[in-house]
């Protein structure tokens, strides 16, 4: 086989080769050039980042007698043993499969013996954290205190699973994931090496679909270049790694756009047909949405990850959304990726989801809501304004007045501080009061003095009145929806609440109220506040679907109900 691996054919030979590792590799080199060589070093990171390889250049390093400014020559014998992995000095090791105590034990004798013709004996150990409890630490002691001509090198996926005792014994280097902007340069360059033509926007799927590895990266280039030959193109290769074509979550965030129920239903199906994994689309969708979010919250493009045609476009398309409304549907695409893996109908779920990002509804922001509410209660003051002109008296409906009024005629309970009055009719309340309310009364029933035609035209036209309250003070109006007139008393309206809450809330407005009542009827009266047990609740103090507070909400909102 004379084929060999892009990943393996083209893997760095020199620190200034390996690909956005700098804060390893620059101290690698300063190291060897300042004969600071330690003599165990962990070296932890996602997989595919060049760990491994630049433990063997470290081992290249610190043995070639022809380095310069810390990197190896890769022309000297000694070199060129380390890279075709021939060396006797530079050993090795499988954690995975070299995990026992026996095999550390076998380790410890062999580190006792000095380098067969180099002048450093390397130890890569890979995969470390592998090992069982008992090797780890059979392999303390000599971890700590080697040969002078002996190197640990340590590398590691998972560094939480090494137990403390090592980590303190090693310099540690975190390896990272390599940016998608480094992968592309590094495919690029092979490409141009190997002489493949390849279209940009391949370039950077293939990087994404790497996530942050070079190595996966080369492989999928490798596999690629197989499916399309010399020439690469980007629909051939999103084809051959049966990738979710980018313009298909353009098409959803249209539709969620314009909440179009029916070709969201069909693109589900299509996705089906096409055979794309549900899972697989919406993690495109997410990363999708969060490009979206990105646009919309910087107002640019430059946290995008895409070619060189996209960046714009998702500018231009998040302007269609609210940054709350995107990190709304971020967090339900995820919720369903994870909650799809465990559903016995992975596509009913799929379909689900989509419908959802369809009919969700649009986020209102608070200031948005309280300018509406402002610019409806300008709107409404100026009706009212126009409206009290007019002579209410002449339009009450002799028989509406007369049959609320007998309605209202019913026994009643009413607690006051200090006593309960008398159940009785509504139009001869004779609840006895204590001796300070009746002072009260008689020192105002002079000039507001309310007679029984005076609460019949307030009975009739208490809804009036309550509108007029909400279109000036809200949340006065929504105390006072909970009360209702039940008849006079030495002068006085009395009003009566359910609990001593609502009067405790409604109280500290009496004067207001008073004020309204004035406005509207042209009368002054003097109303207090009683509690009473109505035989039926009146309209206005309604709950569920047909209380004022829905009434409210779907007349200036266009609230509608929904299912908890």
């Amino acid at each position: 086989m004379t084929y060999l691996v892009t990943a393996r054919k083209w893997r760095p030979m020199r620190f200034d080769e390996v690909t956005a590792q700098e804060h390893v590799t620059v101290t690698m080199k300063n190291a060897i050039v300042q004969n600071r060589i330690a003599h165990a070093y962990l070296f932890s990171g996602p997989s595919g980042v060049g760990k491994t390889t630049t433990a063997r250049i470290l081992a290249k390093a610190i043995n070639c007698p022809n380095v310069k400014e810390g990197e190896p020559c890769n022309e000297c014998d000694v070199c060129r043993e380390i890279t075709e992995g021939r060396s006797l000095d530079v050993i090795e090791i499988d954690g995975a499969s070299n995990r026992g105590i026996d095999e550390i034990r076998d380790l410890r004798e062999s580190v006792r013996y000095t380098p067969s013709h180099l002048k450093y004996k390397v130890y890569i150990i890979d995969e470390v954290h592998m090992l069982t409890k008992e090797a780890f630490n059979a392999l303390l002691k000599t971890l700590e205190e080697p040969p002078e001509y002996a190197l640990f090198i340590l590398a590691t996926t998972e560094p939480h699973k090494v137990i403390p005792t090592i980590l303190t014994r090693c310099q540690r280097f975190d390896f990272k994931r390599i940016e998608i902007g480094k992968i592309i340069d590094r495919l690029r360059f092979v490409a141009k090496e190997e002489k493949i033509s390849v279209d940009e926007e391949s370039f950077v799927t293939v990087a994404k679909k790497a996530d942050g590895s070079m190595r996966d990266a080369l492989s999928i280039f490798d596999q690629v270049a197989a499916f399309c030959g010399g020439d690469i193109k980007h629909e051939v290769v999103v084809g051959a790694l049966s990738m979710v074509d980018i313009e298909l979550f353009f098409r959803m965030t249209d539709l969620i756009e314009k909440n179009d129920s029916k070709s969201a239903v069909e693109l589900a199906a299509e996705i089906v047909e096409r055979g794309y994994d549900a899972i697989d689309f919406l993690a495109g969708l997410s990363e999708h949405l969060r490009n979206l979010l990105m646009a919309s919250t910087t107002g640019n493009a430059d946290l995008i990850e895409a070619s060189a045609d996209y960046p714009a476009r998702y500018v231009e398309a998040a302007a269609k959304f609210e940054t709350l409304d995107l990190l709304r549907m971020l967090k339900l695409t995820s919720e369903a990726m994870q909650q799809i893996k465990y559903v016995t109908q992975p596509r009913i779920k799929f379909e689900m989801t989509l419908l959802q990002l369809v009919n969700m509804e649009k986020t209102v922001r608070i200031q948005d809501l309280l300018q509406q509410v402002n610019e409806l209660k300008k709107k409404l003051n100026g009706n009212e304004s126009a409206s009290r002109s007019q002579d209410y008296t002449g339009n009450v409906n002799t028989s509406n007045t007369e049959s609320f009024a007998n309605s209202n005629r019913k026994s009643y309970t009413v607690q006051t501080s200090n006593q309960k009055a008398a159940r009785g009719d509504a139009a001869d309340y004779k609840a006895s009061a204590d001796v300070s309310k009746a002072t009260k009364a008689s020192e105002v029933r002079g000039s507001y003095g309310t007679n029984e035609s005076t609460f019949q035209e307030i009975a009739v036209r208490w809804d009036e009145l309550l509108m007029a309250v909400r279109k000036e003070r809200i949340g006065v109006w929504s105390q006072l929806i909970n009360l209702k007139p039940l008849g006079t008393q030495n002068g006085w309206l009395m009003l009566g609440a359910p609990n001593d809450v609502v009067i405790g809330m409604t109280k500290p407005y009496k004067t207001y109220i008073q004020d309204v009542i004035h406005r509207v009827l042209g009368t002054r009266v003097a109303i207090d506040f009683v509690i009473s047990n109505h035989d039926e609740p009146a309209e206005s103090a309604g709950t569920g679907a047909d209380s004022p507070v829905v009434r409210f909400l779907k007349d200036e909102f266009g609230a509608e109900p929904i299912d908890s």
